[in-house]
């Protein structure tokens, strides 16, 4: 499947809204972009992200990636989200896109 220019700047639309103070997944992001899969987030997040922020996004388990995680955790615990035992609590922190 190609991913068009149109998907990208909605993906990164719906990121840059998402407040300090709360996450995404990104399967969240997926659905409100109209995208079949969270993957699809990941690669545009992988390739175009850098002026985003990036640390909002977490996978479905609220965990951020293993490779990321410490600088992660750290970003969104100075914006005040709940994390427990290196996961954030989705319950209390997820945005919603409206």
């Amino acid at each position: 499947m190609v991913t068009t220019d149109e998907q990208i700047e909605r993906v990164r639309e719906l990121v840059a809204s998402i407040p300090a103070g709360r996450v995404a997944t990104y399967g969240d992001i997926a659905a409100a972009a109209g995208l079949s899969t969270p993957r699809t987030v990941g690669w545009i997040m992988r390739t175009d992200a850098a002026d985003l922020p990036w640390h909002r996004v977490l996978g479905a388990s609220g965990r951020p990636s293993a490779h990321l995680a410490q600088r992660q955790l750290r970003l969104l615990a100075t914006e005040g989200v709940p994390v427990t035992d290196g996961r954030v609590d989705l319950r209390t922190a997820r945005h919603p896109f409206d």
